[in-house]
């Protein structure tokens, strides 16, 4: 059985499954026991389950990761939260040379199950230092998992996959699927770490998104279906590992690819996924690959430089348009544009 919920509410229905199965599950961090209980994600978790399993933390990101790469190995499976992954940034230290490392130096007997919720994106002006999108940098350390949910649905199974998993995992909110509303299955219900989605069948063309840019790309397949032009929308779910053996598999059937990446383009995830299938696949490809994503630049607080600066929709459609040889995007089949290019809609009305 499925509902429709909210991701917000979805989260939060992982996180009270999570820990009503197992009291071994913790949650902690920044904001988790105060009145906006991290978008509504915690909400009551604390009476639930008590002061000893939910509790805020003191603003010391590196103390606060230590803390739960200790509980971790001693038998705990930590979820820590950050209401902002540009904060986390302190704790680098702790996550890169210990939790990713444990096993490894130590081998199969000494795990370290945590998962850290760290939530990304943009919106009001958040600018350089609020608003990063830092997966790439997760991704190229061996030993973590990264997962970056879409949608609803997934943020509620690869969250439940990613407190049960036994090794970290990074788990990458966008502020903006917050609000997403999806039919979610009800229970114990898990999407495993690894296994991209195809969203969308399609024989033109490939486009690989992930975050909220999947939604992005929903709307420009749309457009482009009206003017004749199917594609095949992955969505990549966790950027480590990858699901190569589904990437592969869609460009082999559609000659072309468009790799979206909601990170800046230099060292991005869109980049080694590029790299990769043009190694592998070379004889695939009916026209050379492409990727959007942010400029090089850090992210402006200004309303009015943010307006071109992330990538939408329309960008999709004319990327697609010209790589398929279309004379005109056809762009007057997309949504109308929002009031304001930097909020998702009327309910997103606050920095946080």
């Amino acid at each position: 059985m499925t509902r429709v919920l909210h991701a917000a509410a979805a989260i939060h229905e992982a996180l009270q499954l999570a820990m009503t199965q197992d009291p071994a599950v913790i949650c902690y961090g920044l904001g988790v026991d105060d009145p906006k209980a991290i978008f509504g994600t915690t909400a009551g978790l604390q009476d639930q389950f008590g002061a000893r399993r939910v509790f805020d933390m003191p603003t010391s990101e590196n103390a606060m990761t230590g803390i739960g790469i200790g509980a971790a190995l001693m038998g705990a499976r930590p979820v820590m939260c950050h209401q902002r992954l540009d904060f986390f940034l302190l704790a680098m230290d702790q996550l890169v040379n210990n939790a990713a490392k444990w096993r490894f130096t130590f081998g199969d007997a000494h795990r370290v199950p945590l998962t850290l919720r760290l939530i990304m994106g943009r919106g009001w002006g958040q600018g350089p230092t609020h608003s990063q999108n830092l997966q790439a940098w997760f991704a190229h350390i061996p030993g973590l998992k990264v997962v970056m949910p879409s949608n609803a649905a997934d943020a509620k199974g690869l969250l439940l996959s990613a407190i049960f998993d036994d090794d970290p995992v990074v788990f990458l909110e966008h502020r903006w699927i917050h609000n997403h509303r999806d039919h979610v299955p009800e229970g114990d219900w898990r999407v495993p770490i690894g296994q991209a989605r195809t969203v969308r069948d399609g024989g033109d063309l490939t486009i690989v998104a992930m975050s909220y840019l999947v939604a992005e790309a929903q709307h420009a397949c749309r457009a482009l279906e009206a003017a004749g032009v199917s594609c095949d929308l992955v969505d990549l779910r966790c950027v480590r590992p990858i699901d190569w053996a589904t990437l592969r598999a869609s460009l082999r059937k559609t000659g072309r690819l468009l790799v979206l990446d909601t990170g800046v383009a230099t060292g991005s995830v869109a980049g080694e996924i590029i790299a990769r299938l043009t190694m592998e696949e070379w004889g695939a490809f009916r026209a050379a690959p492409r990727r959007l994503a942010a400029p090089d630049c850090p992210e402006p607080t200004s309303y009015g430089l943010t307006q071109d600066f992330y990538v939408t929709a329309a960008d999709i459609v004319r990327e697609v348009a010209a790589m398929v040889g279309l004379a005109d995007a056809p762009l007057q089949h997309l949504p109308p544009a929002r009031p304001h290019h930097d909020v998702p809609g009327d309910w997103f009305t606050g920095p946080f």
